[in-house]
């Protein structure tokens, strides 16, 4: 979006009049704060003074996932060059070393820090962030591909559909993400193939990431009748679209009619026990549980939002607009930051590197949230990638200190360039832009290679 310099000079005073006339730093001081600090402090593993000590190694670990080029060998050349400036001893390029400490860095350290940053800045989050005072939380499920090891097969298994060495290990991620402040507050993380491993599972772990008066909002695979139940039994209010299997029977003259195409009906529980379900659990079930049906926008959803008064059919068409913001937000983790194809070759490693992209997400949100303080806009306005290149370059160009002014004039820019209105829009799923004129590999690569050896490389694709 195009801002007049008008526009940017009032901008740009109102930040600075924030900046001056109040503590406007709530945001930023969750990352240099003293309880943060204790934070990372606490989670830190016993180490002996190395080149790659845990806080050098996670905020070398965090630069590749925030960096375009996030290989090793960038972060160790980048490492090298920094010691180089600042006086020390040279140190070797070669990136074993580096490799050893990120192994070493403990698992929970990085998955606490991220859960501490998305639910501290989510606890701090102002009201007017929310709908309706009421804080939202946008679930929705992912799914990254990784190097293929037998190590990495053996834990995330290939799609069955392909054959053995020509797919890749696949792991689903589902993720509770805060609407207002865009932080991501907890992750679950499973193989795509067998038990456990499908969406409403993975939600059902995180159920302790949300608190009394929330509001959880999802598509068609969270509409089930014992998840309504947990959530109901937690004080939390869902919206859902309706799940695919009760769609094609929902009948709006049964229950109590709301108006058109609006009803309260009675779910009645469910005959046959689920299997990730126990005897106990079952039997504590409520037998009945009253929601609440309604088709708008083209879309059933089911809510516990049940007043029609307090909250009508068309608040609820506006507010599951909102859900988009999740699908969003993923993109940005897999796409934007580069998670959607890891590198690591073992799962340990894996869920590491996959805790660190959320880490690193979550910082960029907080950086976000700051701006938006600042500048007295709602975050969701700003665009995630503009603020990303500026803190990578803010980060480079600030080794040797800045005083708050510059800060400020940071969080300016942050502010300057808005994310684009785009109700309704529709874009084919297909791309113009031919890819390289090479076949699939249909083979294992080591047959493949003794095929190139005999018979020379395969024509090229027309």
């Amino acid at each position: 979006m195009h801002l007049s310099q008008s526009t940017l000079s009032h901008q740009q005073k109102r930040i600075r009049h924030h900046a001056v006339n109040s503590d406007s730093y709530t945001f930023f001081n969750q990352l240099t704060g003293p309880d943060f600090l204790e934070q990372v402090e606490s989670l830190l593993p016993e180490h002996r003074e190395r080149l790659f000590p845990p806080t050098e190694t996670l905020s070398m670990f965090l630069a590749q996932a925030m960096n375009e080029d996030s290989s090793c060998q960038k972060a160790v050349n980048d490492a090298a060059i920094i010691r180089l400036r600042g006086g020390l001893p040279l140190c070797s390029t070669n990136t074993g070393s580096y490799c050893q400490a990120r192994q070493r860095l403990p698992l929970e350290m990085i998955k606490s820090l991220a859960c501490y940053t998305g639910v501290t800045m989510a606890a701090n989050t102002p009201g007017i962030w929310h709908w309706r005072g009421r804080p939202v939380r946008l679930v929705d499920g992912a799914t990254v591909s990784m190097p293929d090891t037998e190590e990495n097969q053996s834990i995330y298994p290939q799609p069955s559909s392909q054959k053995p060495g020509l797919g890749f290990p696949i792991c689903r991620l589902v993720g509770i993400i805060c609407l207002g402040s865009g932080a991501l507050l907890n992750t679950a993380i499973g193989p795509c193939r067998g038990k456990g491993g499908d969406e409403q599972s993975l939600l059902r772990s995180l159920l302790d990431t949300l608190n009394p008066g929330d509001i959880i909002m999802g598509d068609a695979f969270y509409a089930t009748y014992f998840l309504l139940c947990a959530l109901q039994e937690k004080g939390v209010d869902a919206v859902f679209e309706q799940h695919g299997s009760r769609k094609r029977s929902t009948d709006f003259r049964l229950g109590k009619r709301l108006g058109k195409q609006d009803h309260l009906i009675t779910l009645e529980k469910p005959k046959c026990r689920p299997d990730w379900m126990s005897q106990e659990a079952y039997d504590q079930a409520p037998d009945r549980l009253l929601v609440r049906e309604l088709h708008t926008g083209g879309k059933t959803l089911v809510t516990t939002l049940l007043d029609s008064k307090t909250v009508s059919k068309a608040d609820l068409k506006a507010f599951y607009q909102g859900r988009w913001n999740v699908e969003v937000d993923l993109r940005h983790i897999k796409t934007t930051l580069g998670m959607e194809i890891l590198s690591c070759r073992t799962p340990e490693m894996v869920e590491k590197e996959i805790w660190v992209y959320l880490l690193a997400y979550n910082l960029i949100r907080v950086m976000m949230a700051q701006a938006a303080l600042l500048s007295d806009i709602l975050p969701r306005q700003l665009s995630f990638k503009h603020a990303l290149q500026l803190w990578v370059t803010w980060l480079a160009a600030s080794r040797e200190g800045y005083d708050d002014h510059q800060l400020t004039e940071v969080f300016f820019l942050m502010a300057q360039q808005k994310a684009g209105k785009r109700p309704g829009r529709i874009e084919p799923r297909a791309v113009k832009r031919r890819p390289k004129p090479f076949p699939l590999l249909t083979k294992i690569r080591g047959v493949a290679r003794e095929d190139v050896k005999k018979n020379g490389h395969p024509k090229k694709m027309k």
